[in-house]
């Protein structure tokens, strides 16, 4: 338990050294002793919880209640005077309704429920907890280089380095509470200061599209957050209970008897996850800093949505509409997001659609609520927050030496910055190529919705992942391109930012390499727990060897490959006689033509807007339909039982 407090305030003492330390050297030096320390005492918190599995502690302390209902409040004084500032009304509203709310219920019944164990650790808080300290740091050291270069591109304005990174800290401190929260009200408390700190990072730059970006996702957020109240109020009033261990215990002997209250917990997690109608949040947030797109889209902010979802998943599934409605909205998501992500050129905007996608992906595997689909899930979150943290770090750097985030400059990046390209190629391919992980995550979910007799989830799936495969191939064909007469400039990127990106490239493959370990140590144990005996289906023989035949591959590919490369020097063909400048060619209309390489985005078919319009029409109605169900229910209940 020790560990987990350490983990928590440890951070938070860190953000406030670094709110009042102005100077490059110290700073550099504090985040990276501070980076070494929280990913060692991840470390060290999954080896002592490896082999004991779940663990529940009590700590009983009135002060810490009162302190969090406190904080609570004056974090909503802040975003009610905030908004009027800036006439965003809603999110004050919000604000005004659901902070009150809560404050109430703690201080009335709330404060007669016996809360058994307020913390808790399991393995799949055990992997988040990796993921937050690993993937999290590994971004905060990378931000150090990035910002430094940002800060001389903004020369004129302000440095609030100081600030951005003190926020970054207190975000992680957040995450690491709300993952080993079991008191519903207390992981509210950390689920709503990660919401504020996104709102601080992505409107960093306080320029008018970063400060209605930052609004937009504070008040969907807001709006999750109101749900999640709403969620505790019925596990209050109606079952009275505040644990998250109780709930999921219920609805994993009694199914359905807690769908209730998880369709609001639920609506919070969709809305954390960027799930349509709420992804526009997340796109938003593009216009922030790289290492902030990095932090929300890979190993905190999406991931403390789905992460709810994922553990709720024995009180959803296909018997109840909560388990439908979340399994629809992810389903729908996934497509949409994948197809809008075909007519994107914008790098950062298609690893944000790929990223909602791929949530949305989570999200239903959570929402069919079996020990399959969850296990597929957890696999996509393991190997996601990976991955997508090198494309988003790798785009960033990118950006600063070239000029563009646009994959259609991107040509020639081999000759002019072939380390970076090399790792981009291993970040594209293990979103969608074997033999890494992400692909057989995807066949795992597949054969999940199949075995659970949702066909239309598997076609999802199936055309969805046609989409992924066809625009990460464009982006591989632009980064493998050879363009003659470029100059190497890869010698103006930070030492840090090798560092991480070489980091998260090892871990890509590392994880590859893990994956029977991490499958057959940590998830089948996890979900043994909470589905029993059903749980050995969820790695089935066949999965196992396609497993280990991937593994084998990536050795043999180390094996056969290392040592190897050899330079071959030929002349370049470009569909005609080479003008010889290596850019032109003699054309069939006896004329030079330039070489021209550019990718056909089909706007006209898969336009953002378009497939956001169907995507969101058709999610509100089945969100409005499924949350209206839930009310109709607990009426029926409550008057039932008045009666």
């Amino acid at each position: 338990m020790g560990t987990i407090f350490f983990l928590i305030l440890f951070p938070l003492v860190v953000a406030f050294v670094l709110l009042v330390v102005k100077a490059d050297a110290a700073r550099g030096a504090i985040v990276k002793f501070a980076a070494i320390v929280i990913a060692a005492a991840s470390i060290y918190l999954a080896v002592q919880y490896f082999r004991t599995g779940d663990q529940y502690f009590d700590f009983h302390n009135e002060a810490v209640n009162y302190i969090m209902m406190v904080i609570e409040a004056l974090l909503a004084i802040y975003i009610i005077i905030t908004g009027i500032r800036h006439k965003k009304y809603l999110a004050s509203v919000f604000a005004i309704i659901q902070t009150p709310l809560l404050i109430w219920f703690e201080l009335t019944k709330g404060h007669h429920i016996e809360v058994v164990s307020n913390m808790y650790i399991d393995r799949l808080s055990v992997i988040m907890v990796l993921i937050i300290g690993i993937i999290g740091t590994l971004i905060c050291v990378y931000a150090l280089g990035y910002m430094k270069d940002f800060q001389h591109h903004h020369a004129g304005e302000k440095d609030r380095r100081p600030w951005f990174f003190f926020v970054m800290f207190l975000f992680l401190a957040a995450m690491f509470g709300l993952v080993t929260s079991n008191n519903l009200i207390w992981m509210y408390f950390f689920w709503e200061i990660t919401s504020l700190s996104s709102f601080f990072l992505i409107g960093y730059t306080k320029t008018k599209e970063a400060t209605n970006n930052a609004f937009r996702a504070l008040i969907m957020n807001l709006l999750g957050g109101l749900g999640f109240a709403v969620g505790i109020l019925i596990l209050g009033f109606v079952y009275n209970t505040l644990e998250l261990s109780t709930m999921i215990a219920y609805g994993t002997m009694y199914s359905g008897i807690m769908a209730i209250p998880a369709a609001f917990l639920a609506f919070a997690g969709i809305t954390k996850a960027a799930q349509m109608p709420f992804n526009s949040w997340l796109l938003g947030a593009m216009v922030a800093p790289t290492p902030t797109s990095a932090l929300l889209h890979s190993s905190t902010m999406v991931k403390a949505g789905v992460f709810l979802i994922i553990k709720l998943a024995p009180c959803l599934g296909m018997g109840n509409f909560a388990g439908l409605m979340v399994m629809t909205v992810g389903g729908v998501t996934f497509l949409l997001a994948s197809f809008a992500a075909i007519s994107q050129s914008n790098g950062k905007k298609v690893l944000a659609y790929s990223t909602v996608a791929n949530l949305g992906l989570i999200v239903a595997c959570g929402g069919v609520g079996t020990a399959g689909a969850v296990w597929a899930g957890i696999m996509l979150i393991i190997f996601h927050a990976i991955t997508k943290s090198l494309l988003f770090l790798c785009v960033g750097t990118a950006e600063h030496n070239i000029g563009s985030r646009d994959i259609e400059d991107m040509d020639g990046l081999f000759g002019r910055m072939p380390r970076l390209a090399a790792f981009m190629m291993i970040g594209i391919s293990a979103m969608f190529l074997a033999p890494f992980g992400m692909l057989i995550a995807k066949w795992a979910s597949m054969t999940a919705f199949a075995d659970s007799g949702n066909i239309l989830l598997v076609g999802v799936i199936c055309f969805g992942s046609a989409a992924t495969a066809f625009y990460w191939t464009k982006w591989l064909g632009k980064m493998s391109a050879i363009v003659a007469n470029t100059e190497n400039i890869q010698q103006n990127v930070h030492k840090e930012e090798w560092f991480v990106q070489g980091t998260l490239v090892v871990l890509t493959i590392a994880a590859v390499l893990a994956f029977p370990i991490i499958s057959s140590g940590m998830l089948v144990p996890y979900l043994e727990g909470v589905f029993g005996g059903l749980s050995s289906m969820a790695l089935s023989a066949d999965n196992m060897i396609i497993m280990c035949i991937m593994v084998a591959v990536v050795l043999l590919l180390i094996v056969f490959f290392f040592g190897r490369t050899k330079k071959k020097i030929v002349p370049i063909y470009l569909a005609g006689a080479n003008e010889g400048d290596n850019l032109r060619f003699h054309g069939s209309m006896d004329k030079p033509v330039t070489m021209s390489l550019r990718n056909w985005h089909m706007e006209r078919y898969f336009g953002e807007r378009k497939m956001n319009i169907i995507g969101c029409t058709v999610s509100a109605v089945v969100i409005i339909a499924g949350l209206g169900l839930m009310i109709g229910s607990l009426v029926t209940i409550v008057t039932g039982g008045a009666m």
